[in-house]
């Protein structure tokens, strides 16, 4: 091969770079890379709401680590909240959803698909108003008109079980990606296997434990990791359902960061402490890929030759 034609091909494949991960890799710089840069530029100040940045300081890692009495119970309020969520909606929930779904005919499995997405493709501020009237704790609310005519006393779900309301809504909403993800995945499996399980005798169960789970086993890792970092950050549907309340019962750290940044104008401090979180983020990425072993799924496929 000639000097000028490996030059070419060099050439080509730079530009090709270039035209296809080159917007990719820009807005990875603009939307991850420099927000993480001034988000710890804006940490060792003491930017307050007239955005003005006086003096260089470690006031607010001070404050964060011996002086934030509620940090230790955002941060414990946080880890309830993503693995309750995570455990038994998101990955375990949208798991049943797609099993149940790709068991029923295929009409029938589809339109109850279609149906549960309705609230993932709803506004929030709609979502949020439903479960306001649903939780609402005189006899006007949809729980509780239920619970009357069972005989059972009016609940108020908001002030008595405040974490389980916010794991509930949020998993209902959150089963969805799963539901679709492992329904995808699912209907990938060959259909030879399960039929060669039922000439066995296998049961329904068995088929499901011995065939479907380990079939799918790289798409529940991928809902697992995506999922809990998602759960980490989010904080809208809380926000809107129980603003956090009652008296920080369900502040969870991304809502108590937006808390103290744009509703206590404290910018700096809100900015330390979206530092942690950055930092809780990928120790938390660093430890599923290494428990769930993550590195096996992006390995480059192997080719089978005949």
């Amino acid at each position: 091969m000639s000097a000028d034609l490996i030059t070419q091909q060099k050439r080509r494949q730079r530009t090709n770079f270039v035209i296809f991960l080159g917007p990719a890799c820009l807005l990875l710089l603009m939307f991850f890379v420099l927000p993480v840069v001034v988000d710890i530029a804006v940490a060792f100040t003491d930017m307050g709401r007239t955005l003005k940045a006086g003096e260089f300081t470690f006031e607010n890692f001070e404050r964060m680590f011996t002086r934030d009495r509620r940090l230790l119970k955002t941060l414990t309020l946080t880890f309830i909240y993503v693995l309750g969520t995570l455990a038994f909606f998101n990955v375990t929930f949208g798991l049943i959803l797609a099993l149940v779904t790709t068991a029923l005919p295929s009409r029938a499995g589809g339109f109850f698909r279609a149906v549960w997405l309705l609230p993932r493709m709803s506004p929030s501020v709609v979502y949020a108003l439903l479960w306001a009237w649903a939780i609402d704790p005189t006899e006007r609310g949809l729980i509780n008109q239920i619970f009357l005519a069972l005989g059972i006393p009016i609940l108020d779900l908001q002030n008595d079980f405040p974490m389980v309301l916010i794991i509930v809504a949020n998993g209902f909403i959150g089963a969805s990606m799963g539901m679709i993800i492992f329904t995808s995945a699912i209907r990938s499996i060959p259909e030879h296997l399960f039929h060669a399980a039922r000439t066995d005798g296998a049961g329904g169960l068995r088929v499901v434990w011995h065939i479907t789970l380990p079939a799918i086993r790289w798409p529940i890792s991928f809902i697992t990791v995506y999922q809990t970092l998602s759960l980490l950050v989010s904080f809208e549907y809380i926000w809107l359902i129980t603003d956090g309340g009652p008296f920080f019962d369900t502040t969870v750290y991304a809502l108590y960061v937006y808390k103290r940044a744009f509703e206590s104008g404290q910018y700096a401090y809100g900015a330390t402490l979206a530092l942690l979180l950055v930092v809780i983020g990928v120790a938390a990425s660093m430890l599923m890929w290494r428990f769930l072993n993550m590195k096996a799924l992006l390995q480059e496929p192997r080719i089978e030759v005949h």
